[in-house]
């Protein structure tokens, strides 16, 4: 499938506009294996989860560039408007399972992005909170759109910048208790292993339910 565009959403995530197969359906929180079509790359298959809706005319990736990592998303982004992307069948990735707590670190918001933006779609965002965690604010990916869609449901906090209306420490079970009223509710958790491994044991300690904490498969 052909890029149609590329556009940087921050200093080091690119968002990539692709053609979509005919008749190719997906879930939100879902991902795909993507291969870059090049002799070198083809066969090279890295996982990245859909940022835009089944219902575009197209497909939406967000992907965050390791520039100092000899692999794919070096690669891509070297990629234009007219290069190929190889896309395989949808996959499981996150399923929500109903209204709760988000909490996601760096890039590890991408898995929901278009659940976020189906449920607003959908009318659906209700009580929905947003928590993540960045190093500055610069980092944030989509942070506008987040604003639009859950206003001061979306909570951040940047770990190396200090900075006016944002929280600047680690997410922990002080953190946690002071923005979340109820832990019988979903919890649903993406970023950096060691990041979704704190999450999970933080929670559990704070109440949370072990079915219903939803990670990344």
């Amino acid at each position: 499938m052909k890029i149609i565009t590329v556009e940087s959403i921050t200093r080091d995530v690119k968002r990539f506009i692709v053609e979509k197969p005919t008749d190719y359906k997906f879930s939100a929180g879902q991902a795909t294996d993507v291969s870059i079509n090049t002799p070198a790359f083809k066969n090279e298959k890295r996982p990245f989860t859909f940022t835009g809706l089944n219902d575009n005319e197209h497909l939406e990736f967000t992907i965050k560039i390791y520039p100092s990592h000899d692999g794919i998303t070096k690669e891509l982004e070297k990629l234009k408007q007219g290069d190929e992307l190889i896309i395989r069948d949808a996959w499981g990735a996150i399923e929500y399972k109903g209204e709760g707590v988000f909490i996601a670190g760096g890039a590890g918001v991408t898995p929901f992005i278009a659940i976020l933006k189906q449920l607003y779609k959908d009318n659906k965002i209700a009580n929905n909170k947003l928590i993540f965690t960045n190093k500055t604010e610069n980092d944030i990916i989509l942070k506008n759109e987040f604003n639009k869609m859950l206003g001061e449901n979306f909570i951040n906090t940047l770990t190396h910048e200090k900075k006016d209306g944002y929280d600047n420490r680690r997410i922990d079970n002080i953190f946690l208790e002071e923005k979340i009223a109820d832990f019988s509710q979903h919890f649903y958790v993406c970023g950096p292993p060691s990041f979704v491994e704190a999450m999970s044991d933080t929670l559990g300690n704070l109440g949370a339910k072990s079915d219903a904490v939803v990670f990344e498969k």
